[in-house]
């Protein structure tokens, strides 16, 4: 078995738990019951002992096709034979008929005769659990040795919570299905208008047995009430400008990484999916950062979905009322607000085309990151100036967080890019130290809040000061990574994003046209796409104590979109680079309109996908370039 490219993928979902579904019309990546729980289907990290659920077409030689179902995130497979037409459609279930975490896939040959055959092999725990398959009426059932979610427990069938659920799975089906030591598996033709379905569902959940008898009116019912759902939700959006379909898809990406119960928004939905293939730059982004919030709350207000930012809001409160005396937030969090995130390597996975560890846990989560107060700040004056008043229980744990920021602005941190490196006095993150300070400031003056202004008002100006002092180099003409240091770092882009800075000062100008060079020049962009920095240092040693390149971020790219259009409001010509470099962006997403986190040399996806923040950017940069281009 081969790997897929990391950008030939759609995903699906019901804002609990995802599935990666490649073009081969594989499964290779499944998370169950939660984003951030072991997987069922990993092959996408170890084509061998992964997993997969694969339906494919039996005929050499045929043309893959995948698009979703208009308005949703119904995934469409398309086989294209010489022979003829097939189909694979895949969802989770939404609507009336909430079916917690089913997959449905329905098959049908569109044109003449096609001949499928589908695998399902489980391999739970991310592979380290072994299982039997076991025949019943209807399909097969895959019994786990063990609970991955609870370590090692009795087996009770009597049991359907989520632990259970782990364990317990059956495929639902009519097509007549063998085992083997991996699973499941059927070859079966199907004539022009003829369908089959299959049921993926954790066992024990409560159906009818009429949901059984008919799959095929079952899963139309369910199909149906999906579409309605999507549709329903995505008709709060907006945004009408020249991008609207983009801007949709990703939105309903967003969508797909929220977790339903508490709001939170996870960074991806995999893990260990490498920056640079055979190398170590691979993370575990299943979990909520707390510097997504800002940009969060932003896009999601300005497309009208108010809902998933008062959702994302409480979820944010609820981890300021967690601040011990004396210590600030933690960088990153579970979706269920826990902290246990330990750094595991699992060894007996190869990783995507054998690069390796393959990492669950991220050892990042307890970095001092001091940007995060300030992006959790921003959101919260957006909420409160464009959603609604926050209260004043929340405003007592800001001030103390804003307190804190004023203890302790002047310590040396890891940096946005959570840097492995060392501690650094970085440029970003003192500017986010600002925003923290004036984001409080604006708040107290707005909701006449009792806070320390005299004191706040003098640090938010020495902070201002300092970064004018030392974090701009008169030879490179740009501000840069960190005091004391030659290197740039695209995180200065947001400067006139936060109204640190006006995007037409000559010092931001210099900073953007600095950052425009390419990288043989010292600058950070190529062909229009931003680096976020330079792995090598000036003195051509690593800069964050890793080994290895990465692609270029596709965020930064988006960061700089912003920052020409807000300087574009003084000059045209800039106006008209934004434009440029944003349609040319718009075409390195992948064939259904996704993004991974990083784009490489010959524009493939690099890094875990989709990435939020990057749908996050997209959805900033397309509201304000349409806005200034209709201006």
């Amino acid at each position: 078995m081969k790997y897929q490219p990391i950008e030939d993928y759609g995903l699906i979902g019901n804002m609990r738990t995802t599935a990666l579904i490649g073009l081969n019309g594989s499964i290779d990546w499944f998370c169950h019951p939660r984003h951030d729980s072991p997987s069922i289907f990993g092959s996408i990290l170890d084509a061998e002992k992964g997993g997969h659920f694969k339906i494919e077409s039996l005929v050499e030689n045929d043309h893959h096709k995948q698009f979703y179902y208009p308005e949703t995130n119904i995934l469409v497979t398309r086989f294209l034979c010489d022979c003829g037409v097939g189909e694979v459609v895949d969802f989770m279930p939404l609507g009336n008929s909430h079916m917690r975490n089913w997959i449905i896939r329905q098959v049908r040959t569109v044109r003449r005769e096609i001949t499928f055959r589908a695998e399902c092999y489980p391999a739970f725990d991310y592979g380290r659990a072994t299982h039997q398959t076991k025949e019943i009426d209807n399909g097969m059932t895959f019994v786990c040795d063990r609970n991955p979610c609870k370590d090692t427990r009795p087996l009770d069938p009597n049991d359907d919570s989520d632990e259970v659920e782990c364990q317990y799975f059956e495929l639902i089906t009519d097509v007549p299905l063998q085992k083997n030591d991996k699973g499941a598996f059927a070859e079966f033709t199907l004539k022009e208008g003829e369908n089959a379905v299959f049921i993926f569902r954790p066992a024990g959940q409560a159906a009818s047995s009429e949901q059984f008898d008919d799959l095929e009116q079952t899963a139309e019912t369910f199909f149906h009430e999906t579409t309605d759902y999507w549709r329903n939700w995505l008709s709060q959006c907006v945004y009408t400008g020249r991008w609207r379909r983009r801007v949709e898809r990703s939105a309903l990406a967003l969508k797909l990484l929220t977790y339903e119960p508490t709001g939170a928004i996870v960074a991806a939905p995999t893990t260990s999916l490498p920056e640079q293939i055979g190398g170590e730059r691979n993370w575990d982004y299943r979990y909520t950062w707390i510097r997504d919030a800002a940009f969060t709350v932003y896009a999601l207000i300005r497309i009208g979905f108010t809902e998933e930012a008062r959702a994302f809001m409480g979820w944010l409160e609820a981890r300021c009322q967690e601040l011990g005396e004396g210590g600030s937030l933690k960088i990153m969090y579970r979706i269920d607000g826990e902290l246990d995130l330990e750094e595991e390597h699992l060894d007996h996975l190869e990783g995507y085309k054998g690069s390796g560890p393959v990492r669950i846990g991220n050892g990042a989560y307890d970095q001092l990151q001091l940007d995060i107060c300030g992006e959790l700040m921003d959101s919260v004056y957006l909420y409160n100036k464009y959603g609604e008043f926050i209260s004043y229980s929340f405003w007592t744990h800001l001030r103390y967080l804003t307190n804190w920021v004023c203890d302790n602005w002047q310590r040396q941190d890891q940096g946005v890019w959570e840097s492995r490196g060392g501690a650094k006095d970085h440029v970003y993150s003192r500017l986010m130290c600002w925003v923290a300070v004036d984001r409080a400031l604006r708040l107290a003056e707005e909701r006449s809040f009792p806070a320390d202004r005299s004191r706040w008002q003098t640090v938010r100006d020495e902070i201002f000061e300092e970064i004018l002092e030392k974090g701009w180099d008169e030879e490179r003409g740009a501000f840069v990574q960190a005091y004391g240091e030659k290197d740039l770092d695209a995180g200065c882009l947001i400067m006139p994003l936060v109204f640190f800075m006006s995007a037409s000062d000559p010092k931001m100008l210099s900073t953007i046209e600095a950052v425009r060079k390419p990288p043989r020049e010292g600058g950070l962009t190529a062909n229009s796409l931003v680096y976020r920095y330079n792995p090598l240092n000036s003195d051509g040693e690593s800069s964050d104590g890793l080994e290895g390149e990465e692609g270029t971020f596709n965020l930064c790219t988006f960061w700089l979109v912003e920052a020409l259009t807000r300087a574009g409001s003084a000059n045209p010509v800039l106006l008209n680079e934004a434009r440029r470099i944003f349609e040319e962006m718009l075409t390195y997403a992948n064939h259904v309109g996704l993004y991974a986190e990083e784009t490489g040399t010959s524009g493939e996806g690099l890094g875990n996908f989709p990435q939020a923040f990057t749908h996050i950017a997209l959805i900033s940069a397309a509201w304000n370039l349409s806005e200034a281009l209709g201006q």
